[in-house]
């Protein structure tokens, strides 16, 4: 049987799926705080959870990981570059910032890009695929524990086009902004498009209450 993603669910579809299996509904909870809040690496971590649905756990589901292949830290700045290996051994880069009013990360949300942008060295490779909501998610919880720093502020304007990725994009910003997890407000995110016209309609019918930038070239 194939294993689901956990950390590409939503709280709400946590829930779903926990009741699907048996567990009582305030076990989504507890987990969604074990894997978003507390950032744990295995269900093992999970200590108020009994060892036996801990073994449920890890029998329906994985906790998607990504592992650092080189880090670069600037000696002006403290920041620091990231190079992220996923788990098909794809890459992709994250850029950690340190300002006075706190730290701000750059997440890239696809493998390579598909816009052809001339300014831009992420469509030189051609595009690979989009981004899960946990491998973007993952570049926070890693860099934050590989830094030390706890990460304020997030810019969607790494490697790929977010709004290309439209679906994963908008799971990631439900899930890092739920209140039982790392409730990061929705006004400290900015996500940088090149203007699909389109997809930036549908973004604004939704009212998150993130910031837009647009890239004119």
């Amino acid at each position: 049987m194939e294993k689901t993603d956990i950390l590409s669910l939503s709280f709400e579809e946590l829930e779903r799926k926990l009741l699907q299996i048996g567990e009582k509904r305030f076990r989504a909870l507890q987990v969604f705080q074990w894997l978003h809040e507390k950032k744990v690496p295995s269900f093992d971590k999970m200590t108020n959870i009994s060892a036996q649905t801990r073994a449920v756990l890890e029998e329906k589901f994985y906790i998607n990981s990504l592992k650092i292949q080189k880090r670069l830290v600037s000696s002006i700045d403290n920041t620091v570059k990231y190079l992220y290996v996923l788990p098909d051994e794809n890459k992709v880069e994250t850029v950690l910032m340190e300002y006075h009013h706190g730290n701000s990360i750059c997440l890239s949300t696809q493998v390579g890009c598909k816009m052809g942008c001339r300014f831009c060295a992420s469509t030189k490779a051609g595009f690979v695929r989009n981004l899960e909501p946990s491998e973007i998610l993952l570049q926070i919880y890693e860099s934050e524990r590989d830094s030390g720093r706890k990460i304020d502020s997030v810019v969607l304007m790494g490697i790929g086009e977010p709004l290309d990725n439209f679906d994963n994009v908008v799971k990631f910003l439900h899930i890092i902004s739920h209140k039982s997890g790392r409730n990061m407000s929705l006004r400290h995110i900015s996500l940088s498009t090149c203007g699909l016209v389109d997809k930036i309609y549908k973004l604004a019918e939704m009212k998150l209450g993130l910031t837009l930038s647009i890239s004119l070239h």
